[in-house]
């Protein structure tokens, strides 16, 4: 059993002094708790717990001046998740789609796992966070707890990929939500094919290579086939010729139709070109099993595939029902954390219903639920939220200071967050996309350049703003990288 350490432990870095402490052996790193404690100063302390849309939002808009800004993430950088896709095929590289959680000074940052919290005595028990030895991008614990202090705590962790319990998925199938997913789709792609120009590869064995299945027909998994189609269409069949009839794209749907929170006008435009461009469309199609080589349904059986992409929506974040259960109040059906208006959380009455909000304890993004309200799980829901979140702590700390006294200031004297939609859209190959604003619709050519100018100028740093065009251009003249794979 890991030993929870106090005191002069030290929490990240890579120095390796050692020290004695109550007969225990502690690896000394960058910086101990005591100098995260004067570092802080008189400014209250903001745990922040994930480096996502949340996460990452909020501590870029605390006031340095009144907060310390410290997140707890096993992953130490912000992921772009709308360039994902283009990732996965080299349209763009890996870190173009990443920002570190350092980027802005005066965050602090630790790599761990949030393992329990207490909210009387406003602590945090976490784990520190390693790299796996087995497995490349997964992220283990080293079973070394310590305690952290907080003044006020945000729950950003997000949410996992839903799998509904179908057999093999997580054996087998592939999800698209870290860079270490991109990376480990595009090294397959690169397999599939590369195995099945071998001479010995058998006409069925090629067919099954190159059948690459797409099971969801969101966002995520429209607009990762489209990347997909680009890439094969354009590069990989100059590059392996013979193998150009083979290659193909199915996308599996449980719904009637793709793309759901779309108009059906607009889902039935993407249909016709993924029809041009012979990607396959199976909506009303059930996956109960996926293997090494082949996904089963119950509509066509057994499907021979070389490579599946499970895009299938959320499911919540386990550390909410292990960490949480029975000390905030989360909502019965979706296990999410229920906050007011002010996105503040509440703890659990005695008698298993929810008390008044905690003035210091909030969540936001895919963790949490306003009311019986549950908003989209799009980054747009948690990047309002953590800039409305981090503007009113801001707002409440000046309040606060120019008051002189001590005591909490409360929040319920600032305006309510209120989600604005700022549209949704999706691209579908061939420089051609879908959006949709309220009743405003564009499709096309059109859409696609304001996809592309959208998350460009959507990107945090100036570097990736500069590099993202530049890449995109290079690319369209000489092709992708495919060495890079």
């Amino acid at each position: 059993m890991a030993t929870i350490l106090r005191g002069d432990i030290l929490v990240r870095g890579a120095s390796r002094r050692v020290a004695i402490c109550g007969g225990s052996i502690i690896q000394r790193r960058t910086f101990s708790l005591q100098e995260l404690d004067e570092k802080k100063g008189s400014r209250e302390r903001v745990v922040i717990l994930g480096s996502g849309w949340g996460g990452f939002g909020l501590a870029r808009q605390l006031d340095l001046k009144h907060y310390q800004p410290l997140i707890i993430t096993p992953r130490t950088y912000f992921v772009f998740t709308p360039l994902l896709a283009s990732t996965t095929v080299g349209t763009l590289e890996f870190r173009q789609a990443m920002e570190h959680s350092r980027s802005r000074p005066g965050t602090e940052v630790i790599r761990a796992w949030a393992e329990q919290i207490d909210f009387s005595e406003k602590t945090i028990i976490v784990e520190g966070a390693v790299q796996s030895k087995d497995k490349v991008g997964s992220i283990i614990g080293d079973g070394k707890k310590f305690e952290v202090k907080w003044d006020k705590v945000v729950v950003a962790v997000g949410a996992f990929s839903q799998t509904f319990g179908v057999e093999g998925v997580k054996d087998h199938a592939f999800f698209l939500k870290d860079v270490a997913d991109a990376r480990a789709i595009r090294r397959r792609i690169l397999e599939c094919f590369e195995e099945a120009a071998l001479p010995t590869a058998s006409e069925a064995r090629k067919k099954q290579l190159l059948h690459f299945a797409v099971v969801g027909g969101g966002p995520t998994g429209i607009e990762f086939s489209a990347e997909l189609h680009d890439l094969l269409s354009d590069d990989l069949t100059k590059l392996y010729p013979s193998l150009a009839k083979y290659h193909r794209i199915t996308v599996y749907d449980v719904a009637p139709r793709i793309l759901s929170m779309f108009d059906a006008s607009l889902a039935k435009y993407a249909e016709k070109v993924f029809s041009r461009q012979k990607i396959s469309i199976k909506t009303s199609h059930h996956v109960h099993k996926v293997t090494s080589e082949a996904v089963h349904t119950q509509e066509d059986g057994e499907v021979p595939v070389g490579c599946v992409v499970w895009s299938t929506g959320l499911a919540p974040n386990p550390f909410l029902t292990k960490a949480l259960k029975g000390k905030l109040y989360l909502d019965e059906r979706s296990s999410k954390i229920v906050v007011d208006d002010h996105l503040r959380a509440r703890s659990m009455g005695e008698k298993s219903s929810a008390s008044c909000p905690l003035d210091d304890v909030f969540a936001i993004g895919d963790c949490a639920i306003i009311g019986g309200q549950e908003l989209p799980a799009t980054a747009q829901v948690a990047n309002q939220q953590a800039i409305w979140l981090g503007k009113t702590l801001n707002k409440a700390a000046v309040r606060k200071a120019a008051r002189g006294k001590p005591g909490p200031v409360k929040l319920q004297d600032e305006k309510m967050f209120r989600f604005r939609s700022l549209g949704i859209m999706a691209y579908l190959g061939g420089w051609r996309a879908i959006t949709q604003s309220g009743s405003a619709e564009l499709k096309g050519r059109m859409a696609w350049v304001l996809w592309r100018t959208a998350y460009m100028t959507k990107s945090v740093s100036w570097r990736n703003r500069i590099l993202i065009p530049t890449l995109w251009f290079t690319n369209w003249v000489m092709g992708r990288d495919i060495n890079r794979f």
